[in-house]
């Protein structure tokens, strides 16, 4: 009965006898399901990018963004259910604005990321709410510490830092090349073509349906100020991506060939 989540699954406030909480596990799942988020945090900024699966021919590119800004210094990128995710981006609004008009300074991205941690965490602790099925990446600069950080809040409200993160369904293999660079000197525009490459590599041409990049960023090239990539930049590291897989493809070619 436990290992099945049977009457242990009714509301987010019910621990199982084995210590789980599955309407929480329900949540991760569909962000599991998602399409692949990446973001890192290179030498010069941090960089977002993810695959955004287009669900029908008729849909516009620009609809439903997974990429959004909350403040001038400050955004995020989501997996996971968009619906559920512009709730948190909107949090994540009202969070900037308080503090600016309290304090009459830019919100910290300490600080940012522990507000929504707990607005996210209150949803997994009453029983007439459901948990979002979204997990978030932040992506701030920190004004007084000259300091660029990236965090990913998942739907348990636990919020970490990271040098490089990645969610939905590639993020395993993602993680895995994200651990082979060297982050304390790659540059964004140098991670914007290895991220499109991560992506490139983990989707499936043959069972998922198309997808489009969306990449944002906060840098040094971009005074600091979070905002989507230039378009002719993204078709660069899309051009640059698709070309080395097939280079790739071309090199196993060979090898089988030879052992042949």
């Amino acid at each position: 009965m436990a290992s099945t989540g049977a009457g242990y699954d009714l509301s987010p406030t019910t621990f199982s006898p084995d210590g789980r909480i599955f309407q929480v596990e329900y949540a991760t799942k569909a962000v599991e399901n998602s399409g692949t988020v990446v973001g890192i945090r290179c030498a010069d900024g941090v960089v977002l990018g993810v695959e955004k699966v287009m669900l029908s021919k008729m849909l516009l590119p620009s609809s439903n963004r997974r990429v959004a800004a909350v403040a001038p210094h400050a955004g995020v990128a989501q997996a996971g259910s968009t619906a559920d995710g512009r709730q948190v981006v909107a949090r994540a609004r009202d969070e900037c604005d308080s503090y600016d008009d309290t304090y009459g300074i830019e919100i910290p991205p300490s600080v940012l990321a522990q507000r929504l941690a707990e607005y996210v965490h209150y949803f997994t602790i009453h029983g007439a709410l459901r948990p979002f099925g979204a997990s978030t990446m932040i992506a701030a600069y920190d004004a007084r510490k000259k300091t660029h950080e990236l965090y990913v809040l998942e739907p348990t409200g636990v919020c970490l830092r990271y040098f490089g993160a990645a969610l939905g369904k590639g993020r395993q293999s993602a993680k895995s090349e994200i651990e082979k660079l060297d982050l304390t000197k790659l540059t964004c525009r140098e991670a914007l073509k290895e991220i499109a490459k991560m992506i490139h590599t983990t989707h499936d041409d043959a069972k998922d349906k198309p997808f489009i990049l969306e990449f944002a960023w906060l840098c040094e090239e971009t005074e600091w100020k979070y905002g989507l990539v230039p378009q002719d930049l993204i078709d660069e590291a899309d051009a640059w991506a698709k070309k080395e897989l097939e280079s790739d493809d071309e090199d196993d070619d060979g090898d089988e060939e030879m052992a042949s």
